[in-house]
């Protein structure tokens, strides 16, 4: 019915005026329902914020009851904390109190063992004052009867010097030098078993080092001989050796010094010289011609003087080799050398190199022994003859070279002093140095070690080469046929034809005078001339 009234109003009035009307209802309902909404939207803010009220109301209340019971928790552990502190103060107090109780104890008890000790000494002290004061009494009782004795005695001495007819000092002499007398004659006997003691155990000491020393030793003791063979490979190479009118033998022969001896034995070609060295030299030379097919003067002389270089280098290996096997090191290289000669050195027939390396071994093993210096002993051993390498070449005993060489080369002095007295020519100054002469005398008294008539021989073979180079214009000079002849070649620029006669007889005559030989002595005089020129 509003509607049909509304309607029919609307419809009378104007279209103007019902737009107007028609917009201003418009506003009016937006206004109206803009603040209905604002109310409702207020209601709901208002509602919304009454529940956060009420949430936060129930969440303070929890954190109240929550804080509440924290605060509740913190006290009883507070509490309990505290309880547990009071107890722990209790149980310390309780201790400290013990402790102090006992030590309070201890200290009563010290202040009672002190009062205890001051009694004892105080007692102690009481007594020694009694014991003093009976020692002073008993002392003046001994004063008493000493000076009632010293009147008895010296009684007794006036009576006994009436009865003697001696003084007091003169008693007293003769009591003394009696006394004297048999202590004396009691110390010499003593002193003299203790001597004969003391010798008999170093004399029994002695003998087992020393036999300790030979079994452990056991070197090689051959004696060396004067020849060697070369073998060849059929018997027409004899007639290569010799060469056209002999020139080829005769060019090694000169060239080394060794006779070669070609005989009717089958493919053997004998060297024979007093000189290890040159026959060795010989020896490797033939092998090496021979293997090489090339014999002919120029080429002998050049193999011999290779042959000549390499053994050098041989005679250095050896000596090291030598000092390698003793165990001593730092010698100087030409003690070295002089070492690795001793390997072509014989003495009574025994090989010097080995000799050497036996007597270091000895004293060595015998020093060891006796707890000396093993490297001394060791070492004054190996060089006590290195004066036999070039005695030969030098005035004086081998003892005397050797120990000018041992000082050139700065060696120690006690090793030149062994090298000195190795044959008694000095006194040794150390034990080792009579190792040393202990040694010698054990390596040269061997079975076997020594010959003496080979020793003579090659000196009487050294003899006879010093004569025949003693004259002027002789070059060289080889004993050769065991000593049975002498083969002296001279400077031909000195030296002419007609003078090698007079110069043989010279020789001849010399030797004659000087020389003890048996049989004859074939002096050789050989002056040969040669023109060298080169092609360039």
């Amino acid at each position: 019915m509003l509607a049909t009234k509304l309607s029919s109003l609307f419809l009378n009035v104007p279209a103007g005026v019902f737009v107007g009307v028609l917009i201003g209802a418009i506003v009016v309902v937006g206004a109206l329902a803009f603040f209905v909404g604002f109310i409702l939207h207020k209601k709901q803010v208002e509602k919304k914020m009454g529940e956060v009220d009420q949430r936060i109301k129930i969440m303070l209340d929890e954190a109240e009851s929550e804080s509440k019971a924290l605060k509740k928790e913190a006290i009883l552990e507070a509490k309990e904390q505290d309880l547990k502190l009071r107890n722990e103060f209790e149980r310390e107090t309780k201790e400290k109190k013990l402790e102090l109780q006992r030590a309070e104890q201890r200290l009563q008890q010290k202040e009672d063992n002190l009062d205890k000790k001051e009694d004892s000494l105080q007692k102690r002290s009481d007594s020694l004052d009694q014991q003093q004061k009976n020692l002073s009494r008993q002392e003046n009782e001994i004063k008493k009867m000493q000076e009632k004795v010293n009147h008895q005695h010296d009684l007794m001495v006036q009576e006994l010097e009436k009865v003697a007819q001696l003084t007091k000092e003169e008693a007293k002499k003769l009591l003394t030098e009696n006394i004297l007398d048999e202590a004396r004659h009691d110390v010499a006997v003593q002193v003299r078993n203790i001597e004969q003691q003391a010798k008999d155990e170093a004399e029994t000491n002695a003998k087992k080092v020393i036999s300790l020393a030979i079994q452990r030793c056991a070197s090689d003791h051959a004696s060396e001989i004067t020849v060697s063979v070369v073998p060849l490979p059929n018997d027409d190479m004899k007639a290569r050796i010799i060469g056209r009118e002999g020139r080829n033998i005769r060019a090694l022969e000169n060239a080394t010094g060794i006779e070669l001896i070609i005989d009717d034995t089958p493919e053997v070609v004998i060297l024979s010289g007093f000189d290890p060295v040159r026959r060795e030299v010989a020896r490797i030379a033939l092998e090496r011609l021979i293997g090489d097919g090339r014999i002919h003067p120029a080429r002998i002389e050049e193999t011999v003087e290779k042959v000549k270089r390499e053994l050098e280098q041989q005679i250095k290996e050896s000596g090291e080799a030598a000092m390698f096997e003793v165990g001593i090191f730092g010698l100087h290289p030409e003690i070295i050398k002089l070492l690795g000669r001793l390997k072509y050195r014989t003495s009574y027939g025994q090989n010097v190199y080995k000799h050497s390396i036996e007597v270091a071994q000895l004293a060595g093993m015998m020093a060891a022994e006796l707890g000396l210096d093993v490297n001394l002993a060791k070492r004054a051993g190996l060089l006590h003859d290195i004066g036999k390498a070039v005695d030969h070449e030098q005035e004086g005993t081998h003892i005397q070279i050797g120990a000018d060489i041992a000082k050139k080369y700065k060696e120690n002095a006690n090793v030149v002093n062994a090298i000195m007295a190795h044959h008694g020519d000095v006194e040794p100054k150390t034990i080792e140095a009579i190792l040393v002469q202990a040694a010698d005398a054990i390596s040269g008294a061997r079975p076997g070690a020594r010959r003496e008539t080979s020793t003579n021989y090659v000196k009487r073979l050294e003899q006879l080469e010093q004569i025949a180079s003693s004259f002027k214009g002789v070059d060289k000079s080889y004993a050769i046929q065991a000593g049975r002849e002498v083969r002296v070649i001279v400077k031909p620029d000195q030296i002419d034809d007609a003078q090698t006669l007079f110069l043989a007889k010279d020789i001849a005559k010399k030797i004659e005078q000087e020389l003890e030989y048996p049989g004859q002595i074939k002096v050789n005089v050989i002056r040969e001339f040669r023109g060298v020129e080169y092609a360039k």
